[in-house]
């Protein structure tokens, strides 16, 4: 139920005009989901319950790669607040309906952070 709850969701929110801001970010987010792909096999990174992902472990190119991944999502998000005029307090609902598409989407032995706040490896 939940995650046709999502998906319902993500059809309601969706990025109505394709601003340079939002291109860049997902272009950026294209260009280094290799390379995410692999920290997370490696367990260095995981999706957190924020809709972010989160380093637990490495140096700090992997903090550098999560810094960049994060301000990208967060454009997106912002980009589907305000362009679906949800007000400002919907970020946190944008947030959590894009963690629970990333925990869903993850791949057998990679890091997700459930609701509750603890970790466990799919």
């Amino acid at each position: 139920m939940f995650l046709s709850l999502s998906t319902v969701a993500l059809a309601q929110y969706d990025i109505k005009t394709m601003t340079p801001e939002v291109k860049a970010a997902l272009e950026a987010r294209k260009a280094r989901f290799s390379e995410l792909k692999a920290l997370k096999a490696q367990g260095a990174v995981g999706e957190n319950n924020r809709g972010y992902v989160e380093a637990l472990g490495g140096a700090a190119d992997v903090k550098a790669l999560v810094k960049d991944e994060n301000a990208d999502r967060k454009e997106v998000y912002q980009a589907i607040v305000d362009q679906n005029e949800l007000g400002q307090a919907a970020l946190v609902t944008v947030e959590n309906v894009f963690a629970a598409v990333q925990r869903d989407k993850a791949t057998a032995g990679e890091k997700i952070q459930e609701p509750s706040g603890d970790w466990t490896t799919k």
